[in-house]
C-alpha cells in the first residue's frame, strides 16, 4: 500500500498504553498506570442520556453544542475563575483530547512552535505533531517541585513561538500553580504575545490548595482583573475525570470572546458536533447533585494519603500531590537508568501496571506515575511489591 504521511510513521508509541495494554492482557494483573475514576456513574446522569435516545433527539446539535450546556460550562468556568464567562465563549468538544486538538488547530500552522511542560501529558506534543508544528518542552525540575519558572520558559521563546500551553492540576504529577505564577505565567504571555491553552482536566480535585485558572488574569493590561471577554486564554475543561465519564467524550473549550465564527467554522471539519446523549448527560452532570464530585475527591485524598504512607515506609521519594489523582514516585535506585524496561519487568514479575516517566518526558526518567483512582486494596497491595530503597 502507499505509505503513511511521514508525521504519522514517527509518532512515537503511548507508553501509558503500552504498559496497560500489557496489563490487561495479563490475568489478575493490578492496574495503577492508567487514570480512570471507578465509581459507578450517577442515575441523573445515566437517565438524561436514556432520556434524549428515548425521545429519538439524535440528529445535529449547533457545531458548539446544545446553549443550555454552554450556558452550564460557562457557569463552571466562572465560578472556578471568579470572572464572568458568557455562554457564547464555551464550545462543547469530544472530551479533552480533542479539545486541545481544536485549540491548536485554531492557533498553529505548520513549523510554529508550542511550549509544552517536561514533564508533561504525552499527547500535548503528539497532537502538535500532526498539526506540523514543533513542541518545544520547557523543564519542570525535582529540586522545584516540578514547579515552571519563568527564566526557563522565557529563554526558549522563538520568534516562532506561538502558544503557551499549562497544566494545572498538573498530569503526571499532581502539582497546583500558585495564584502568584498563574498571574506571571499570564503576564509572561501578555509580554510576549503568546496564546495560552490551558488544560484543566483536574480542576475540581485539588487538596488543601485551590485551583487558579489563568481566565482569572486574562484581561489585557497589566492589572490583575480579567476582562469579561477574555484576551489570550483557551482553557479547556473535560468532565471525564470530574464526574468519571472517560467513555461519553464531553468536555469544552473556554475561549476569548470574538472567535465564534472561526470555531464553529473548525469545529465542523474535526468533529461537527457531539452525540447529544452526551451533551445532554452533560448538562445532568453539571447541573444536578454534586455528591459524586465530593466522593471522588474524598477518595482520591484518602488514596493519596495511603500511597504515600507505603512510599514513606519503603523510604522512596515522591512528590506529595497537589492535585489530580496521580502520585509521581522515584524509584530510580531500582530501574538501572531505564524506567520504560523496568515498568515492563515489573509489571511481569509482580504483576503490577504503573506507568514510567518518561512517557511524560526525558525529565521522567527514573519516576513512574502511579493512578490513585481505583480501590484502595489493589493500590496498598501493588505499591507494596515495589522495591525498597536502602539508605545510601
Amino acid at each position: 500500500m502507499p505509505e503513511l504521511s511521514p508525521h504519522v510513521r514517527t509518532a512515537p508509541a503511548n507508553q501509558i498504553r503500552e504498559i496497560t495494554q500489557a496489563a490487561w492482557a495479563r490475568p489478575n494483573s493490578i492496574v495503577l498506570s492508567i487514570g480512570e475514576p471507578g465509581f459507578p456513574t450517577p442515575p441523573h446522569i445515566l437517565e438524561a442520556a436514556e432520556a434524549t435516545l428515548k425521545r429519538d433527539e439524535t440528529g445535529y446539535t449547533p457545531n458548539a453544542g446544545i446553549m443550555p450546556l454552554r450556558a452550564a460550562f460557562a457557569e463552571q468556568a466562572g465560578r472556578h475563575s471568579g470572572v464572568e464567562v458568557a455562554p457564547g465563549r464555551a464550545f462543547v468538544t469530544a472530551g479533552a483530547q480533542q479539545g486541545l486538538h481544536l485549540a491548536m488547530s485554531m492557533l498553529l500552522d505548520a513549523g510554529d512552535e508550542i511550549l509544552i511542560p517536561n514533564p508533561g501529558y504525552p499527547t500535548f506534543a503528539m497532537t502538535a505533531g500532526l498539526l506540523h508544528a514543533a513542541a518545544v518542552e520547557y523543564p519542570l525540575y525535582p529540586e522545584h517541585d516540578f514547579q515552571p519558572r519563568i527564566a526557563d520558559i522565557e529563554a526558549l521563546i522563538s520568534p516562532r513561538t506561538r502558544v503557551l500551553l499549562l497544566n494545572s492540576p498538573s498530569n503526571p504529577l499532581g502539582a497546583v500553580f500558585s495564584e502568584d505564577l498563574v498571574a506571571e505565567l499570564v503576564q509572561l504571555a501578555r509580554r510576549r504575545d503568546l496564546w495560552i491553552i490551558s488544560d484543566e482536566c483536574y480542576e475540581a480535585f485539588t487538596y488543601d490548595v485551590p485551583h487558579v485558572s489563568p481566565l482569572k488574569f486574562d484581561g489585557g493590561g497589566a492589572g490583575s482583573g480579567a476582562a469579561a471577554g477574555g484576551e489570550r486564554v483557551i482553557a479547556s475543561v473535560t468532565l471525564s475525570k470530574t464526574y468519571g465519564l472517560t467513555g461519553l467524550r464531553i468536555g469544552a473549550l473556554i475561549t476569548p470572546a470574538g472567535l465564534e465564527k472561526q470555531m464553529s467554522t473548525v469545529m465542523e471539519s474535526i468533529v461537527s458536533c457531539v452525540a447529544s446523549p452526551s451533551q445532554y448527560a452533560a448538562l445532568a452532570a453539571l447541573t444536578g447533585p454534586q455528591d459524586y464530585v465530593a466522593e471522588a475527591a474524598a477518595h482520591y485524598r484518602a488514596n493519596r494519603d495511603a500511597a504515600a504512607s507505603v512510599l514513606d515506609g519503603k523510604g522512596i521519594p515522591y512528590l506529595k500531590a497537589q492535585g489530580a489523582f496521580y502520585l509521581w514516585a522515584d524509584v530510580s535506585h531500582a530501574t538501572g537508568g531505564d524506567v520504560r524496561t523496568w515498568t515492563q519487568k515489573f509489571l511481569a514479575e509482580q504483576g503490577v501496571a504503573v506507568a514510567p516517566g518518561t512517557a511524560f518526558g526525558s525529565i521522567g526518567e527514573g519516576w513512574i506515575r502511579v493512578a490513585l483512582c481505583g480501590d484502595s486494596g489493589e493500590l496498598v497491595t501493588g505499591l507494596e511489591r515495589l522495591p525498597a530503597r536502602t539508605p545510601d
